[in-house]
């Protein structure tokens, strides 16, 4: 049994596995249409923009609802918002499994981000209040860094199965199932966090402005970036959106310094060190996303892997992953935080700069096996050490928005990285091709470079970690997950 903050958590590993399934869902739901996007183009009768908008579509309204999620959490209480999001997302899912037409499949993704970006900052809210500082936070936070990091994996192995077995629909009603679930595991499982009268003048009220402009602005972003995959950095639409973006996160700047409840207050930022946390997690994100794209690509186009098998690849990068969250807090106890995150980080480097060497003739167990056991170590350990950066010490009135925040940040990272790198890897394939060299020649050297970039930005990351840990005090920069924090 747990007391933090008048609340009691009567079973706590019953509401960790609410909360982590909770998480595990958003997650699935990022990276399970992936496999099955060429089945789901011939049975709802997709364009090639089309297509590409059932992935972009959830990806849009999770990165852009986010903050407004966190908040929302604050205001109305994790576990109230944590259970409206699960059942938006749990209904949308089933619509998109139902779906016949391009405009119900893709409407359906867009509330299925909704639900998501609902969930996600609640239920990590909702971590952080009812397993106070200590061990078990950090026993917590792993399990939370291993769901995190599985889902995306798991998302490949499923939709390739699931795809394979009985068609495209019942990726999205797996979801859907998984949902209800994790539904009433939060309605049994996890108490409610009283809000106590002192806090609610602090809480204030919902900043709609604020809102509405950095949600604007964060859609017109990833619009734009998603936008630039396809049409190129010059086109006049893309240049367009991410203008818009840039004028409406000054707008929403403005706002913010004179609200007088802002949606990023300035102690979110002092009373903790939640900048430095985002920054990093937005660099890890950068990398993250664009791994669990390019990755099953390379085994479906140049291994020649069917989709099953594809996903079945995934299982040894998933099991990394688990093994990794899990082993977060001992290694943080043995070596100390900073030179976890920064190990971690440079691990996960090396596992790319390995991808970076990827041929035509390879093999599963020769190029991606390898590769894919360090990269899960890296990517777990740095993850659990980034998420407790940027939430730890947050106050309890903000916890739900720094929730949202570190999420937002990732996903936001995470799609001007796979813009970029994506865009990268196509220049480098078309060069290839216009010399003459073969389209699966062509195509492993856009790979290659992805893969190769992605391992100079952990560099650096790791790099950016250490400095600062320097300047933001005599202790650490990450956090923590020690029985003293």
């Amino acid at each position: 049994m747990q007391k933090h903050s008048g609340t009691i958590n009567r079973r706590p590993g019953a509401t960790l596995a609410a909360l982590a399934g909770a998480q595990f869902t958003v997650m699935l739901a990022t990276s399970i249409v992936n496999v099955a996007l060429p089945q789901i183009r011939a049975g709802v009768g997709l364009s090639d923009s089309g297509t590409t908008w059932v992935v972009n579509a959830y990806g849009l309204a999770f990165g852009a609802l986010l903050l407004a999620g966190g908040r929302a959490a604050d205001l109305l209480g994790g576990r109230r918002v944590l259970l409206a999001g699960l059942g938006f997302f749990g209904a949308a899912s089933l619509a998109a499994g139902l779906a016949s037409t391009p405009d119900v499949l893709i409407a359906a993704r867009v509330v299925q981000g909704l639900g998501a970006a609902a969930v996600a900052p609640a239920a990590l809210a909702l971590l952080m209040e009812l397993f106070p500082p200590g061990p078990g936070r950090g026993r917590a936070l792993g399990v939370w860094g291993a769901v995190s990091g599985a889902g995306g994996a798991a998302g490949v192995l499923l939709g390739g199965a699931l795809t394979q077995a009985w068609g495209w629909p019942w990726i999205f009603h797996a979801v859907a199932g998984g949902t209800l679930l994790v539904l009433g595991g939060v309605v049994v499982a996890v108490p409610a966090v009283p809000l106590s009268g002192g806090e609610l003048p602090r809480r204030g009220r919902f900043d709609l402005p604020g809102t509405a402009s950095v949600t604007l602005a964060l859609t017109a972003l990833v619009w734009g970036l998603t936008g630039a995959r396809r049409s190129g950095w010059a086109d006049a639409q893309v240049l367009g959106a991410l203008a818009l973006a840039a004028v409406l996160l000054v707008v929403f700047a403005l706002i913010e310094r004179r609200h007088p409840h802002p949606l990023l207050p300035p102690r979110l930022f002092t009373e903790a060190r939640v900048g430095a946390g985002n920054a990093l997690m937005a660099l890890l994100g950068s990398v993250w996303i664009a791994l669990f794209f390019f990755l099953p690509l390379y085994q479906q186009q140049v291994l020649g892997s069917s989709p099953l098998v594809t996903g079945l690849g995934q299982l040894p990068l998933a099991g990394a992953i688990t093994l990794g969250s899990a082993s977060a807090p001992r290694i943080a106890r043995r070596i100390g935080p900073t030179a976890t995150v920064t190990a971690a980080l440079l691990a996960e480097a090396g596992g790319l700069l390995w991808l970076a060497r990827i041929s035509t003739d390879g093999s599963y167990a020769a190029d991606v096996l390898g590769p894919s056991l360090l990269i899960g170590l890296g990517l777990s350990v740095a993850f659990v050490q980034l998420t407790a950066l940027s939430v730890e010490g947050v106050p309890r009135t903000d916890a739900g928005l720094a929730g949202g925040l570190v999420n937002t940040t990732r996903q936001m990272g995470g799609a001007v990285g796979l813009a970029v790198l994506a865009t990268v890897a196509g220049s480098v394939t078309a060069h290839a091709e216009n010399g003459g060299r073969p389209y699966v020649e062509a195509l492993t050297a856009g790979y290659r470079t992805a893969f190769g970039i992605s391992a100079a930005v952990l560099t650096v990351t790791a790099a950016l970690a250490l400095i600062l840990a320097r300047r933001a005090s005599s202790r650490p920069l990450p956090l923590p997950l020690t029985p003293t924090t």
